[in-house]
C-alpha cells in the first residue's frame, strides 16, 4: 500500500528524555511531503513531513468558514508564522513571526509574454533594520518555485508522485516541495502557505 508520507511521524529523539530540535536551514538540498489536509477532525490545514516521515509543520484552521487569520506551527504546536489575509483592491496576505519579521504576498499583475506562467512577489522586512529583501513565486501550472531577488532558485513545490515504475499520482492534496541547501524552509513553508491562501487552497 502506497503512503503519502514514507513511515509514520514520530518525534527525533537524540538522547533519554532528550528531543533533538534540528536547525531550519538546509546543508543539502531536502525534500518535504505538503499533505494539504488538517491531522484534525473537521478542520482546514495542512501536514507537513521530511523525507524520513517526521512531522516538522502543520496548519489547523478550526474555524473553516474563516481563513482570515492561519497560523503556521512546528511539531510541538509552537507558533512561527501569523497569516492575515488582505481583501483590498489587490489581494495579499501578511505574515509575520515572533521577531518581528514581515512580508507580503501578492500577486504580478504585470503582463507576461509567456501566457504559460504567472508569478507572486514577496517582500520580506525585519524591525531590527530598515533593510528590504524580494523574493518570487513562479507558478507554471502544476510545478511553482520559490526564488530570490537574483533569480536562484529556493524551492520547487510539485504534485507528489510514488517512486515505483508507475509513479503513482497521490492527487491534488499531495505535493512534494525540495528546497535548495542553505534555505531556511520555515520560510519557505511560510511562503507556501501565503501562496495557498491566496490560491484557496487553505
Amino acid at each position: 500500500m502506497v503512503q503519502i508520507h514514507p513511515v509514520q511521524a514520530v518525534l527525533v529523539n537524540s538522547g533519554v528524555g532528550e528531543v533533538k530540535i534540528s536547525s531550519y536551514v538546509t546543508t543539502e538540498q531536502e525534500s518535504f511531503t505538503i499533505w494539504m489536509k488538517s491531522l484534525v477532525y473537521h478542520s482546514k490545514g495542512c501536514t507537513v513531513f521530511d523525507s524520513k516521515g517526521n512531522l516538522l509543520y502543520r496548519v489547523d484552521n478550526y474555524d473553516s468558514k474563516n481563513c482570515g487569520e492561519v497560523y503556521l506551527m512546528d511539531l510541538y504546536g509552537e507558533v512561527l508564522f501569523e497569516f492575515q489575509q488582505r481583501f483590498g483592491l489587490f489581494k495579499s496576505c501578511e505574515v509575520c513571526n515572533s521577531t518581528g519579521t514581515r512580508f507580503r504576498l501578492q500577486k504580478n499583475f504585470k503582463i507576461s509574454p509567456r501566457r504559460s506562467s504567472s508569478s507572486y512577489k514577496v517582500v520580506m522586512r525585519s524591525s531590527k533594520d530598515d533593510q528590504q529583501s524580494c523574493y518570487k513565486i513562479v507558478n507554471h501550472g502544476s510545478v511553482f518555485t520559490v526564488e530570490d531577488g537574483s533569480g536562484r532558485l529556493m524551492a520547487e513545490v510539485k504534485k507528489k508522485k510514488s517512486n515505483d515504475i508507475n509513479g503513482l499520482d497521490f492527487g491534488e492534496d499531495v505535493l512534494t516541495m525540495v528546497v535548495e541547501p542553505q534555505v531556511d524552509h520555515s520560510f519557505i513553508m511560510g511562503i507556501v502557505i501565503a501562496y495557498g491562501l491566496l490560491k484557496c487552497k487553505l
